[in-house]
């Protein structure tokens, strides 16, 4: 009888904090997997009073400063940079699809809450997940087992004070516990922490293009042109045109060679379901 295949192991060791704090510190601002969801259950171009009329919790305002940081995180693109261009998601946005869910599934699996919408189920999760240093100490209990706090704090680099202030803040998101009640003693992962694990590899496999963008060398900068094909200077014009196209980047086609998976809708009718703190 052929034995069951046994699920991949993980290992605390592997993650990198930095990369999965900066991932998460790109898709984890409040009201991020909203306006993504939104863009994804349209799949149109749309503009900010067209989101902003999906989301009838949030004021357009706030929805307007959103997708501009997402756009500047390259989460979504846009024509053109004129007031009112409709926002549609980038290829790196779709590609939170798979993400998503991942956050979802982990959130059903561990987290005591009561039925909301899917997007504040994920930016829920977010909430917990997006805080300096959070990775850091889970992979310094996930690789090292128990930990006394003096020992987190000298394993993760952090000094005394922050230590127990981002630890009494896990504690509170059920990402950690003491396994007594004596001072002193030790630090382990939850169940939720222990999780982690397979999260954290999501989110670097996410985030996979982003580094490699980075690592990957500046372009040459491109000799400013003299004169046009008429013969007439270009002179400062010229310069900020230059600089303009310097700046301009163009995104890929696909970001992976698996298709993105389709986002869970988000309609006026979920949201009666679920009213999102506007606190985080």
């Amino acid at each position: 009888m052929p034995t069951p295949a046994q699920p991949p192991t993980f290992s605390f060791d592997a993650i990198d904090p930095q990369r999965v704090e900066d991932a998460l510190a790109r898709i984890g601002p409040k009201w991020t997997t909203w306006s993504t969801m939104v863009l994804a259950q349209e799949n149109r171009p749309m503009r900010v009073r067209e989101v902003a009329a999906q989301l009838p919790f949030v004021s357009e305002p706030v929805v307007s400063r959103r997708l501009a940081t997402m756009h500047a995180d390259g989460l979504v693109t846009r024509s053109d940079d004129l007031r009112g261009a409709p926002y549609r998601l980038s290829a790196l946005g779709e590609s939170l699809a798979p993400l998503h869910h991942t956050l979802s599934d982990w959130s059903r699996a561990h987290l005591p809450l009561r039925t909301v919408a899917e997007a504040e189920r994920i930016e829920d999760a977010l909430r917990r997940l997006n805080l300096r240093d959070t990775t850091a100490v889970v992979q310094a209990l996930g690789a090292g087992g128990p930990m006394r706090f003096v020992h987190i704090s000298e394993e993760a680099g952090m000094d005394t004070p922050w230590t127990r202030l981002r630890l009494l803040r896990m504690q509170a998101d059920g990402l950690v516990a003491r396994t007594g009640s004596r001072h002193g003693d030790p630090y382990v992962l939850t169940d939720a922490g222990q999780a982690l694990g397979a999260l954290y590899a999501s989110v670097e496999h996410w985030s996979a293009p982003i580094a490699e963008r980075r690592a990957s060398p500046a372009p040459r900068p491109v000799a400013a042109a003299t004169r046009t094909h008429a013969g007439v200077p270009l002179g400062t014009g010229g310069a900020r045109t230059a600089a303009a196209l310097r700046r301009s980047t163009v995104a890929p086609d696909s970001l992976f060679s698996h298709a993105p998976q389709s986002q869970a809708r988000v309609s006026t009718a979920v949201t009666a379901q679920s009213a999102p703190s506007r606190g985080r």
